[in-house]
């Protein structure tokens, strides 16, 4: 769990709350903590995803699994789990 103050998605209220249900991981039932950590900041989520979304989808000639790959790799060279 990150030490940063978050907000669960069960005290979630206003856009952040709407912001939580376009996010939910659908195996888990629960939003990711790495988008938690913007909890306090909805406007934060919003670009952090917007962020995700350009680097995961705005490259059409790589194909899905090579950006995923990608990710991977600099995930591993970062020592981030995610």
């Amino acid at each position: 769990m990150a030490w940063i103050r978050t907000v669960g998605e069960d005290d979630a209220s206003g856009r952040l709350a709407d912001v939580y249900a376009k996010f939910v991981d659908r195996e888990k039932g629960q939003v990711d903590n790495i988008l938690k950590v913007h909890s306090i900041a909805p406007d934060g989520l919003d670009a952090h995803l917007a962020l995700y979304t350009t680097a995961m989808r705005g490259t059409p000639t790589l194909r899905k699994a090579d950006r995923e790959m990608i990710a991977v790799v600099v995930s591993q060279l970062n020592g981030c789990h995610y």
